[in-house]
């Protein structure tokens, strides 16, 4: 829908449009070592073709972890572009001279860039004005602006198979609701992720004093 309302230009390039007669984009490594390479050429072509040109991002377990501030200032930036590894990535050549930085989603393995790059657009695109429904979504979700986690939701039915909604969601009363969302996001975030406090700087004695008021909802405490 982003799309067909203009609000996102999405655009894919394949490599192999530059490649050799062949289509060819890849080569061996030069001193041996298992694994093909992307080759400079192809790559150069095609981001040379590209107008306007953007900053070019490499998809590489080096690069910069992705997180929620990174998808943030890309949305506010005027555009980018995505390079997605394959085989054993790229000639360093490329990383060297045409690209602006590297984007990492994680420590872990995939066969290329593309499901990352796929990830890094859907977080990036959902923050742009007009992208979602509901333009409150991207402030008060997990990561947002508050930089903790969400906190749970419930809908009807009010009690199913013995298991009730709070009370206090059921009251109307809704600024004692707004303090009980917020307690649940900061207890939510304290139990799962204190990391996210303490980069905000621990608890102020205002969100202490939420947490002692309301309790926590019970989470499973079930392995992985």
């Amino acid at each position: 829908r982003a799309r067909e309302e203009a609000i996102i230009d999405l655009r894919c390039h394949d490599l192999r449009d530059y490649g050799d007669e062949s289509r060819r984009v890849d080569d061996a490594l030069y001193g041996g070592g298992a694994g093909m390479l992307f080759r400079p050429e192809p790559i150069f072509a095609a981001v040379e073709a590209v107008q306007p040109q953007r900053p070019m991002f490499l998809l590489s377990p080096g690069g910069r972890r992705f997180d929620q501030e990174f998808a943030d200032q890309l949305s506010k930036s005027a555009g980018f572009s995505l390079l997605c590894g394959r085989y054993e990535g790229v000639d360093h050549r490329v990383v060297e001279h045409l690209i602006d930085g590297e984007i990492s989603i994680g420590d872990v393995v995939l066969s290329g860039g593309e499901v990352a790059a796929c990830l890094v657009i859907e977080a990036t695109a959902r923050l742009l004005p007009g992208a979602m429904g509901n333009d409150a979504s991207p402030v008060s979700e997990s990561f947002g602006v508050s930089r903790m986690l969400e906190e749970p939701h419930y809908t009807r039915p009010a009690e199913f198979r013995g298991w009730e909604v709070p009370e206090v969601l059921r009251s109307g009363d809704h600024a004692k609701i707004e303090r009980w969302r917020r307690a649940q996001a900061l207890h939510r975030t304290v139990r799962s992720r204190p990391d996210l406090i303490e980069r905000r700087g621990g608890l102020s004695s205002v969100e202490k004093r939420l947490l002692e008021e309301f309790p926590c909802v019970p989470y499973p405490e079930r392995p992985l």
